[in-house]
């Protein structure tokens, strides 16, 4: 599993790129259509097809932009599980199919940086846009070159492949990008908002603590309480929709995101009042995998050699296994996602964070979830969490279930999941 880790901070000033930027017309083809070859099989002609797309479809040219203040930096850390769980069928399903045991955590070696920016020229001009900027391959390597041509091919071909009836409104969109003479790689995305689902939690589990303090000393509304817990949970199920929603569309354009997280879903606003407005969208798509059949039978690419290895031993080994089960770590993953947004802003800060829950779900519960809810249960610090879950009749912790069952072949479709009562709001 790879997590995205956001590091905001601040800076001044503006940054001109009539300096620092390659002559673009050198540089267009390394980075729109020669790193292809680093990633996947594919033929001239493809590649060919794919250059003039991007020519055609995105901002190019380096003046057309004006870069503003550094906004914050990634960081991605791995996390390998291992187990030696056996389901009732005799089968041992691999540790990080399931996800269960000792965890290694480790952080990634490419550093992301964010910027702020805007559209100076051409029709788009004045729109604002945030600039991911990953290093050049002196400082992050061949994987940061890597990272950015994957990224750039999946933007590329989930943007070129929508349409009236099947549009990408939960994606990030790309607007364009370039290379500078030190060889890092600036994509440019619009700015539909700099908060992730990471950012909304940890807010809401800060004011959660200021409203115990204020509970204890008596001032705290009781009325008001119960609004402020409608209104999250209200907002909670409309992000997970959103998000829920992006990678429904992604797997009906056989790609995986394959890096879902809390920081992986961007907001264009963390008020909860103005939850009906919330458009969540799916960022961060670095390591996402082209599960067409044509791919599967050709082999492995860069960023889904671990992915097959786990289908392997999860008993995938045909192409349509293999494809069902990329879908289903994906699950696994919004499941994730799921349990975190289902407690993180229900609770007080520092109670519970990403990491322990992820070790409370997988190795101390091993996934029973109904064992989870019984712990969760006596802990009144987790009160509102459990009571979220129980909206009608415990359908949060059967959905929950459902998008964390160990074996891969029982987890549902996103489209699925779209359609239980849970995510409907049928419950609230």
């Amino acid at each position: 599993m790879i997590l995205t880790i956001l590091d905001c901070f601040s800076a001044s000033g503006a940054l001109s790129l009539s300096s620092t930027c390659s002559s673009f017309s050198d540089k267009s083809m390394r980075f729109f259509g020669g790193f292809n070859r680093n990633l996947e099989k594919t033929t001239t002609t493809t590649t060919t097809r794919m250059f003039r797309r991007c020519k055609a479809s995105l901002i190019t040219n380096p003046e057309s932009f004006q870069v503003g203040r550094l906004i914050g930096s990634y960081g991605f850390m791995n996390i390998t599980s291992y187990s030696g769980l056996q389901s009732g069928l005799g089968i041992e399903y691999s540790s990080q199919d399931v996800r269960l045991g000792a965890q290694e955590v480790g952080e990634g070696n490419v550093k992301i940086r964010l910027y702020e920016g805007r559209i100076a020229q051409g029709p788009l001009r004045g729109t604002p846009i945030i600039f991911k900027v990953y290093p050049g391959q002196q400082v992050g390597g061949i994987e940061a070159e890597m990272m950015a041509a994957n990224e750039l091919n999946t933007q590329v071909f989930l943007q070129s492949s929508s349409s009236e009836r099947n549009v990408f409104q939960n994606l990030q969109i790309l607007l364009g990008g370039f290379e500078t003479k030190t060889g890092e790689q600036w994509l440019a995305f619009r700015n539909d908002g700099k908060y992730s689902a990471a950012d909304y939690a940890k807010v809401k589990s800060e004011k959660m603590s200021k409203y115990r303090v204020l509970g204890e000393n008596k001032f705290w509304n009781r009325l008001e309480q119960e609004q402020t817990i409608k209104r999250r949970r209200y907002y909670v199920v409309k992000l997970l929709h959103g998000a829920l929603c992006g990678l429904a569309y992604m797997h009906d354009q056989e790609r995986l995101h394959q890096s879902l997280g809390p920081a992986s879903v961007v907001l264009n606003t963390m008020v909860e009042s103005e939850a009906p407005y919330l458009v969540p969208r799916l960022r961060d798509l670095a390591f996402s995998v082209d599960i067409r059949y044509s791919q599967l039978e050709e082999g492995s690419g860069t960023f889904s050699e671990g992915l097959w290895r786990r289908a392997s031993a999860a008993g995938a080994f045909t192409p349509m296994e293999k494809r069902a089960f990329g879908i289903a770590d994906d699950i696994y993953e919004a499941g994730l996602l799921f349990a975190y947004l289902a407690f993180i802003p229900f609770c007080e800060a520092g109670i519970m964070d990403s990491l322990s829950l992820q070790r409370l779900l997988e190795s101390t519960f091993r996934l029973d979830l109904e064992a989870t809810r019984e712990y969760c249960l006596a802990d009144d610090r987790l009160s509102e969490a459990v009571k979220f879950l129980d909206l009608g009749a415990g359908a949060g912790w059967e959905l929950l279930q459902a998008m964390l069952n160990p074996d891969f072949r029982k987890r549902p479709i996103a489209e699925a999941i779209l359609n239980h009562r849970f995510m409907t709001g049928s419950v609230l």
